[in-house]
């Protein structure tokens, strides 16, 4: 595929270097500090896909333009959800190709999987466990609980009735689930869940080592997404 990287902090490097082993040829940067090229100055006939890995603040505006352009758009940035139905019915509207994931490692999206049936598993057997999240990262990453927290927390709300609400922040009601957040240093990314009960702990934890992981999903992704319009996401690509 020919791509297009938006953003080209730490993520958009790892991509560049890794996208030539998957096959695929990095035909535009798009970032303010790499680069004076815009979304605007590609189409379908210049490039396959856009790879979008910015900031909360920028992400639905990349993502609106994209498909404007007629660009099948993946995108890796969260913080921006609350204007996912939005991004949704634009691409419906237009008949666009828009793949979203909080986090494109295939390990993590496995985590998010089974992280899901521990939940049904502990709520039909096993009574008097409580459970709370645990994520850690950079210093550098901007919002707080991570994506990937976010997305493992609302499983957890799914599957597990006793929790009703997530709080990032120790739980003040037995319906909460607390969902802490903590930055240290260069950590690429650590999600813990743990359920505790007066007689043992069972904790289900994805530790990173490096951006790798997460660049060769989004990349997978980017060789997928191409001539399938609608909104898909990581349990669409890996059958789950």
């Amino acid at each position: 595929m020919r791509i297009i990287l938006i953003g080209y902090g730490k993520m958009g490097h790892t991509l560049a270097a890794l996208a030539p082993a998957h096959g695929h040829e990095v035909v535009g940067i798009v970032d303010q500090h790499a680069s004076t090229q815009r979304i605007e100055d590609f189409t379908p006939a210049t490039a396959d896909v856009a790879i979008e890995f910015t900031h909360p603040e920028s992400a639905f505006e990349n993502v609106k333009a994209c498909l404007r352009q007629g660009l099948p758009v993946v995108c890796g940035s969260t913080g921006w959800l609350h204007h996912f139905e939005e991004a949704k019915a634009l691409c419906q509207e237009l008949g666009g190709s828009l793949f979203y994931a909080s986090n494109f490692s295939v390990g993590v999206n496995l985590f998010f999987h089974f992280n899901e049936y521990i939940a049904a598993k502990m709520n039909q057997f096993a009574a008097g466990y409580d459970v709370q999240m645990t994520e850690i990262h950079h210093i550098h990453k901007v919002d707080q609980p991570s994506g990937t927290a976010l997305t493992a927390a609302q499983g957890i709300l799914a599957n597990f009735p006793a929790k009703t609400t997530w709080r990032n922040a120790p739980a003040q009601a037995p319906e909460e689930l607390a969902v802490l957040s903590e930055r240290r240093g260069e950590v690429v990314g650590t999600h813990e869940v743990r359920y505790v009960s007066a007689a043992d702990t069972i904790e289900l934890r994805h530790e990173a080592h490096s951006r790798e992981g997460f660049a060769a999903g989004a990349l997978l992704a980017a060789g997928w997404l191409p001539g399938r319009p609608g909104v898909f996401g990581m349990n669409d690509l890996l059958g789950l």
